[in-house]
């Protein structure tokens, strides 16, 4: 049975180290919105032009140019042992339409796992990375920006009964053990 995952959590909740142990493990494909931006961007797709439009203006670029991209990226053969998808959805709107699309192809979503850390940790951690724009007064802001976002896809997912709460601020080890467990059990 093919593997379909989200991953959730704040900036700095080690989600793609995770990522990067899951898929050497599962027959997954890591997708990430931000590549999938990038590779729309680049090949200068009608979907990246249109994104195009709303970055260059500083704007968000909506749901609907958004979700079509993943659903295109979900089309593509390579998914079909299954996928895990890393900064979408980012809202309950996106969620919703992830949840028909894949329903409309005979696909689910397998779980959904919620890596959770304390603020502090978080804090140190993305002071840590030692980037000029990580300053506390930023990575605050970053933590309640994404918190608001974060939170009622936890929900969410929860009420689907697919979310696994996974304590992220232990060592990776003991992280991922609790990954594999989740995982070997979907089957």
């Amino acid at each position: 049975m093919a593997k379909n995952l989200i991953l959730l959590g704040l900036p700095g909740a080690g989600k793609g180290t995770q990522a990067d142990f899951i898929v050497k493990d599962y027959p997954v494909v890591h997708i990430s919105t931000g590549d999938i931006f990038r590779a729309n961007l680049a090949n200068n797709t009608e979907l990246g032009q249109k994104a195009r439009e709303f970055m260059d203006a500083g704007d968000l670029v909506p749901d609907e140019i958004t979700n079509a991209m993943v659903a295109d990226r979900l089309n593509q053969s390579d998914v079909e042992a299954g996928f895990m998808l890393d900064g979408y959805p980012r809202n309950e709107a996106q969620a919703e339409f992830l949840d028909s699309y894949l329903s409309n192809n005979n696909k689910s979503v397998s779980a959904t796992l919620y890596f959770e850390v304390s603020d502090s940790l978080l804090r140190q951690r993305l002071l840590g990375r030692g980037r000029a724009d990580d300053t506390p007064e930023v990575i605050d802001n970053r933590l309640a920006v994404n918190k608001a976002a974060n939170l009622p896809l936890v929900d969410y997912y929860q009420r689907a009964g697919v979310l696994h709460t996974i304590d992220g601020g232990r060592q990776l080890a003991d992280v991922y053990r609790d990954v594999k467990e989740v995982l070997d059990n979907l089957d």
